[in-house]
């Protein structure tokens, strides 16, 4: 679906999206707001929304205030202003004008790439993959001191990293190091449940307390309890964790 108020640039657009996915269908083209919000209201949603932020009867933002839908948006602009609040209306990238059709065509693979990763049969794959063997980890085994103890997944708020070590962080706030790197503890636990938010951290879903805009559609996490450390998810990070925290 295209939103853009200027006939030739809407021209250009859909050409370019017609040479970048040729068999995809533009579902409407539309110039306005209220345009948009009668058709919203009507139509199923799209899979992909383009969509120009300044338009003839105000700023599209205010089509998201008024309807709800779960399509990610690619914003087209010719301004760079509106970054911080294009992110926190599902956008999923933004283009400064003139789109050129490299623009495009990075856009759309982007989309395709979150798509793949969130696609509606992803919890089946998922459950595919444990009846072939493989076994979501629900222990971690810590040592302690010349013994070891015993730390149920349930119970880790978040792992991070820090001087080359990983460590824990359970709900009680306590620590314990772990023997393992992080991107190996992110392959045996419940992607459902732990996101890895950026390099150094791996969040569980029930510990983030709140998550706001941190600037250049970045995200900043506040956990339960509370991180030594800012967790900042990057913005090529964000719409994924978004969606985490949404579903």
């Amino acid at each position: 679906m295209i939103v853009e108020d200027e006939p030739l640039a809407r021209e250009k657009l859909a050409a370019c999206l017609r040479i970048a996915a040729p068999k995809a269908v533009i579902a409407a083209e539309l110039a306005s707001v209220a345009e948009a919000v009668r058709w919203f209201r009507a139509n199923p949603a799209p899979d992909l929304v383009f969509c120009d932020i300044q338009l003839t009867d105000g700023l599209s933002f205010e089509i998201f205030r008024s309807v709800s839908f779960a399509s990610p948006v690619v914003f087209t602009t010719a301004y760079d202003e509106y970054m911080l609040e294009a992110f926190q209306s599902n956008g999923i990238d933004y283009l400064l004008k003139p789109i050129r059709q490299p623009q495009v065509a990075a856009a759309l693979a982007k989309f395709q790439s979150l798509a793949d990763h969130f696609s509606s049969d992803y919890a089946a794959r998922l459950r595919n993959v444990t009846h072939d063997g493989a076994k979501r980890r629900d222990r971690f085994l810590i040592r302690r001191g010349a013994g070891f103890h015993v730390v149920k997944t349930a119970d880790i708020a978040y792992f991070f990293t820090e001087d080359k070590l990983v460590f824990l962080v359970t709900r009680d706030g306590k620590r314990h190091l772990v023997e393992k790197v992080l991107t190996e503890i992110e392959r045996e636990i419940d992607s459902g449940r732990f996101f890895r938010a950026n390099r150094a951290s791996l969040v569980s879903i029930d510990a983030v307390e709140r998550c706001t805009p941190f600037g250049k559609g970045r995200l900043a996490l506040e956990l339960t309890p509370p991180s030594k450390d800012p967790v900042i998810v990057s913005q090529e990070r964000a719409a994924a964790c978004r969606i985490w925290l949404g579903e």
